[in-house]
């Protein structure tokens, strides 16, 4: 197979430290691709200031990938499109990122046709492969490796993730072809095992570390980890996101991690750290914690529909729907944290968008 690396301008980008939203799936009320307000999305991402866009991820639902719905491939070329169309009237840099799943022939299988999408990176869920060893999942990581650049990602087993310790992550940053991490374990002993395994794998430098901890954003993003070694101290930040919680209020949200990226040197971060705990709440709200998780989609969508982006909250799920409870949450959160959203920035770009 041919090593596909990375362009340097798009590591330089990654490491620089972006916002990546997560992106959703337009449906109309049949529960049909909306490619108008799909290319919307993307638009809309991408004049907020967000700097990646990450398609075919669990926010896009991973049902796309089913052979009756047939929505995989046409997603990657739409926001390919979009992307590109940017990128050659602004002439600014925006990272391609698809998600790679699946035990290893649907991982290489979708490796291969991001790579030949254009994209930059896969985001590799280890989902499927719930008892393979730390050596399988290496070597499973290895063989994506060598087709795209590859973006590790932690997901909490809540969600659908698995366990994945020190040890692995050492390993896994050593491969030459990983860029990136996603850490989303919702965990801060295993946000360390991350951060440690990626400051002993000699690779210290070579790979950008995201965020996906929603419960603890602005603090992942302010923290410099200071890992002793056998050489002495070793720095290490989290320097971007890559959030499904990014998806909505995205102009805000660059703003956020500028602001952040301006101050986190500074002594004085009291204010961004109290900042923190209401995106916190928002997230908890959007997310629906509540009931562990299960609106987490349409939590999404909801906030996307209420700024019209989007017609309705519709998944390719039919029993996912918007409970009272969660909607009640919602409303809730847009009322009292009105500086957290981007509403005013949506309503004047958005017949633009929708065009």
């Amino acid at each position: 197979m041919d090593r596909a690396q990375i362009d340097p301008a798009v590591s330089a980008l990654l490491h620089q430290g972006i916002v990546i939203p997560a992106h959703p799936l337009a449906l109309d009320k049949n529960r049909k691709l909306d490619e108008r307000r799909q290319r919307a999305l993307t638009r809309y991402y991408l004049d907020a200031g967000a700097r990646g866009i990450a398609i075919g991820v669990h926010t896009t639902q991973f049902a796309i990938r089913d052979p009756k719905i047939g929505l995989f491939r046409p997603l990657l070329e739409l926001a390919r499109e979009e992307v590109d169309s940017y990128i050659a009237n602004s002439g600014q840099q925006v990272v391609k990122i698809s998600g790679i799943l699946g035990e290893t022939p649907q991982a290489v299988k979708e490796a291969s046709l991001a790579r030949d999408q254009g994209y930059d990176a896969g985001l590799l869920s280890l989902s499927a492969l719930q008892r393979a060893t730390n050596l399988d999942l290496i070597d499973h990581c290895r063989r994506v490796s060598g087709i795209i650049p590859v973006i590790g990602f932690y997901l909490q087993p809540a969600a659908g993730g698995r366990l994945l310790d020190y040890d692995f992550w050492r390993q896994f940053a050593g491969i030459e072809n990983v860029v990136a991490i996603k850490i989303a374990p919702f965990n801060r002993y295993h946000t360390l095992d991350v951060v440690r395994g990626v400051v002993d794998s000699g690779r210290v430098d070579d790979i950008a570390l995201y965020t996906g901890n929603d419960d603890n954003i602005v603090a992942d993003l302010l923290t410099e980890f200071r890992i002793p070694t056998k050489e002495g101290l070793k720095s290490k930040r989290i320097v971007g996101g890559l959030l499904g919680h990014w998806a909505v209020w995205t102009k805000a949200a660059v703003d956020l991690l500028e602001r952040i990226k301006r101050v986190r040197d500074l002594e004085d971060v009291q204010s961004l750290l109290a900042l923190g705990t209401q995106v916190t709440d928002t997230n908890a709200a959007i997310f629906d914690a509540a009931h562990f998780f299960e609106g987490c989609i349409v939590g999404i969508h909801e906030i996307l529909r209420y700024q019209g982006l989007l017609e309705g909250v519709w998944t390719l799920n039919p029993d996912e729907q918007l409970i009272r409870e969660h909607a009640e949450e919602i409303a809730r959160i847009h009322a009292m944290y009105p500086h957290l959203t981007d509403d005013s920035f949506v309503a004047e770009h958005l017949d633009q968008w929708l065009k």
